[in-house]
């Protein structure tokens, strides 16, 4: 079982910046329109393993399709480093775009396929 440790991550220009408790063990590839088209790779935790550091102004909210997850990304540079939602249990959780930490090696990850496509 993979060891939880603390990532830092965040968006292209620096003005947003958070810090994500995770284990990485499971790392979504979506094939939905937006996550297809954006490259994004995903895991996701509780609430509370999220620390936005900086950049809460500079977020602007994207929603589409069924509109349960709140896909935010960085006003200055267009990335989407992280977004927010509910969990099948109601909780609330946050999707991090694995790309947008800083220090991993996403060739030493195991990619889980997940059809977004189809929901």
């Amino acid at each position: 079982m993979a060891q939880s440790r603390t990532h830092s991550g965040g968006c292209h220009c620096g003005r947003v910046r958070y810090e994500v408790a995770t284990e990485l063990s499971a790392v979504l590839d979506c094939n939905c329109s937006i996550c297809r088209k954006r490259g994004m790779l995903w895991t996701f935790v509780e609430a509370k393993d999220f620390k936005l550091l900086a950049g809460e102004a500079e977020l602007v909210d994207y929603q589409f399709n069924k509109r349960i997850i709140h896909h935010l990304f960085c006003r200055a540079c267009g990335v989407t480093s992280f977004a927010r939602g509910r969990g099948a249990d109601g909780s609330e959780a946050v999707g991090i775009n694995v790309r947008c930490l800083d220090d991993v090696d996403l060739a030493g990850l195991t990619l889980t396929p997940y059809d977004g496509r189809s929901r």
